[in-house]
């Protein structure tokens, strides 16, 4: 209570002293768009490997679900219930553990010797992100009707190409609206880079806090960057959306 009356009693004169604190003096400002810059790679890279990632584990879950029961006994079989279970495992292990414990594990134990902190930051959220990109490709997928996989037989399509050509495509304008929010989540996600030492957008605003002493300016300051990216993207996405709407009238 007493720090939000001594930030209200701040004067004019006060409020610009402080923001220049904050902002100009030293080149803080540097930093923030040094963080802004690599939360936005972070996030662009891991949202590509998220989608391949997720995209290959939901047509190994889908084929499984659909056709292990029809297919004969032999090696192909085989190796289908091992690529489901392996990603069973795989699914399991990465949405029942927190992201901020993934990427310290990866960064201090599997990459121990490196110090190229934005590409494994980028691979520790884009195998998380895979692991929820996984589920929402398989609900579009599974969404599909299952005669639609017919009709692409009947053009002479095999399995593969059904997938590719007929499903998929379909799936993916399903999904996108889901799409959409697992980046956003994934873009406020990579405020922990800074468990590894990554000077992210939120590390940056910290760092400037932990500088100056005055928390107020500094984290204000990025959670209104955060909040103008979210809202930024959220509306990219509904033009998306509208679009694909009016191409299928």
């Amino acid at each position: 209570m007493w720090n939000i009356k001594w930030l209200s009693s701040l004067s004019i004169a006060d409020i610009k002293e402080q923001f220049d604190t904050c902002f100009f003096s030293k080149n803080y400002w540097k930093l923030y768009l040094t963080g802004l810059e690599n939360t936005l790679i972070i996030t662009f890279f891991a949202l590509l490997l998220g989608v391949a990632i997720g995209a290959l584990i939901a047509i190994v879950r889908t084929t499984y679900t659909r056709q292990y029961d029809e297919m004969r006994m032999g090696f192909g079989k085989i190796i289908l219930a091992i690529l489901n279970f392996i990603c069973k495992v795989y699914l399991t292990v990465i949405r029942g553990t927190p992201v901020v414990v993934q990427i310290l594990i990866i960064y201090f134990i599997v990459f121990q010797s490196s110090n190229a902190q934005i590409p494994i930051a980028a691979l520790a959220f884009g195998i998380n992100s895979g692991a929820y990109v996984a589920e929402i490709f398989r609900s579009g997928i599974m969404s599909i009707d299952i005669g639609q996989n017919e009709a692409g037989r009947s053009l002479g399509f095999n399995y593969a190409q059904t997938m590719i050509y007929i499903i998929v495509p379909q799936a993916f304008k399903n999904v996108i609206p889901t799409l959409g929010n697992e980046f956003i989540v994934l873009l406020k996600e990579t405020a922990v880079c800074g468990y590894i030492g990554l000077m992210d957008l939120t590390r940056a605003g910290d760092s400037v806090r932990a500088a100056t002493y005055n928390p107020y300016f500094p984290l204000i300051f990025i959670a209104v960057i955060y909040l103008v990216m979210v809202m930024f993207f959220t509306w990219l996405l509904g033009k998306l959306e509208r679009r694909l709407r009016n191409a299928e009238r």
